[in-house]
This record gives C-alpha cells, structure tokens and sequence, in this order.
C-alpha cells in the first residue's frame, strides 16, 4: 500500500503523463488518490495518442497541456512521493518542462536523420546495383 501523506503536504506526483509538484488538500474515501493542487512543474505531458506512442501517424494525435497553476487534480496514490526542496515558480517550472521535452525531442530526431543516413549508405554498400 502506498504511503498516505498529511494534507498540507508538498509532494510530487503523476497525473496521466506529466510530473508535478503540488500540495496534498484530501484523500479520496477509497484511498486511492489524492486531491493535489498544482504548485509547479517537473515534467510537460506527453504529446500523442498514449495507445500509439511515438507514432505520428494515427487519426488522431493528441495536444495536452500541462495542469493549470493551482489547479487540483486526483492523482493516483502509487504515484505520490514526497517532495523536498524549493518549489519553483509555476510559470518558470512550466517554461523548464518545455523546454526539456524539446531537447529530447530534437536529440530524437537528429539521432533519428543520423540512423537513416548511416542506413542509407549502407543499403549502397549491400545492394550497390539497386542505386
């Protein structure tokens, strides 16, 4: 069982596929979240269809926004950790986040040209009559 934390407490989370730092306010009945109220941001939501990750090409690929500063959200317990530190500002954890989800994205990419160039030159080399 997860560890329960007293309300007023500050903790990082998971909700869906951000990371956030917030504020325990209540504990659902079942126990099995809690009603935590955004105070920053560790990590931007993922960006896609969830049942088709990293795939452009699906009906419908997904924009999500990450939770709105204060806004309070049910996350799930199994998630909850606790948090220690200085909070960051909202709108400066928010930029961070970002801004880190796309450096990683770009590295993927760049990785993703550089595979495709070495495997085009060596398509050459197995197959040089097929160029």
């Amino acid at each position: 069982m997860a560890e329960v934390y007293p309300i007023g407490e500050i903790v990082q989370a998971d909700y869906k596929t951000g990371r956030y730092i917030g504020k325990i306010i209540d504990w659902n009945p079942q126990g099995t979240k809690a009603a935590v109220q955004v105070l920053a941001v560790l990590k931007h939501p993922m960006q896609g269809n969830l049942h088709h990750p990293m795939s452009p090409d699906v009906s419908y690929f997904h924009q999500r926004r990450a939770l709105a500063d204060q806004e309070i959200a049910l996350m799930p317990i199994d998630t909850i950790q606790p948090y220690s530190g200085t909070v960051p500002d909202y709108e400066s954890s928010l930029k961070d986040a970002l801004r880190a989800d796309m450096a990683a994205l770009d590295k993927t990419i760049r990785f993703s040209q550089k595979c495709l160039a070495e495997l085009e030159a060596l398509q050459k080399e197995y197959f040089p009559d097929e160029s």
